[in-house]
């Protein structure tokens, strides 16, 4: 937990943003989802959840999480209303989301702040869902949040649900996110999108072999924005594309190296510097909260 409970009764928990260091699309079920590979990692900035328990058994959210989402659309929310089924509480919770990463640019967002209203809520509701059953959960509300629940870098394959820790060496990474608001089918329905591409390992990754983003080559031809990033990111290193959005980034070894490349772009890019992490802020929260 960031720290305490306010005056008010709140509790602050982080909900960590991610990239996908690489993503390919592999094939399509038979229901039409996309089978895919990827490896998720875990970032150390994102949003904040305030919950605030309810004896009455309601589920609200308190102001705005995304502009224009409402209630009955939060994620945050459904995962709550999730959670009070399938564990039959009796209690509720007020929940307000502080949104620090942007919708739309492939960070998972609003995947981690589900995430985090589940892993918490079951701990102050003291409903006792293992971890599989919490991701089990997690996976009826989107693909990317089992990995949130689970709260560490992964291999990831099927739909984003097959999970296999992976660790990776310590990065920073410099982060753009051009202002367009992805719409993800529309992105997973273009006729220029690879779906074909062959199954790879996890040691094809660790050799540096993996590094390409299906989607990147669709909406770089589609908004103009993303490929004016990309153009100025490659003056300080190699741009990638992160998930199914809009939000590009560059890898570097160190802080100092990344802040450098800060420096020397733009100042009206919105970029900021971040760190990968091992272990999801939410589960050292969580600790904390035991002591």
């Amino acid at each position: 937990m960031t720290d305490t409970h306010d005056v008010a009764g709140w509790s602050w928990w982080p909900a960590p943003a991610k990239l996908n260091l690489f993503l390919h699309i592999t094939g399509r079920r038979a229901d039409g989802y996309h089978l895919l590979q990827t490896v998720f990692r875990l970032l150390d900035w994102g949003d904040r959840i305030g919950l605030r328990l309810r004896d009455d058994g309601q589920i609200l959210r308190v102001g705005e999480s995304v502009a224009g989402v409402a209630p009955e659309q939060d994620l945050a929310v459904r995962a709550a209303r999730a959670l009070q089924q399938a564990s039959g509480s009796r209690l509720g919770a007020d929940i307000r989301v502080d949104k620090q990463v942007p919708a739309g640019g492939g960070f998972g967002g609003g995947s981690s702040d589900a995430a985090t209203v589940l892993v918490v809520l079951n701990r102050l509701w003291g409903a006792g869902l293992d971890e599989d059953a919490l991701a089990s959960l997690a996976l009826g509300l989107g693909a990317d949040v089992p990995v949130f629940v689970r709260g560490r870098n992964a291999w990831a394959e099927g739909v984003g649900e097959q999970l296999t820790p992976i660790a990776l060496a310590p990065a920073w990474y410099l982060v753009v996110e051009p202002g367009v608001h992805v719409p993800t089918a529309a992105l997973f329905q273009s006729a220029q999108l690879t779906r074909d591409t062959p199954m790879a390992i996890i040691g094809n990754f660790a050799s540096g072999a993996l590094t390409g983003n299906a989607f990147e080559p669709v909406l770089r031809a589609l908004e103009p924005a993303v490929e004016a990033v990309f153009q100025q990111l490659t003056q300080v290193g190699t741009p990638r594309l992160t998930g199914s959005g809009s939000g590009c980034f560059v890898e570097f070894a160190t802080r100092d190296a990344a802040q450098q490349a800060l420096r020397d772009l733009p100042r009206t890019l919105q970029a900021r510097v971040v760190a990968g992490v091992d272990r999801s802020p939410l589960l050292d929260a969580l600790d904390a909260m035991d002591v």
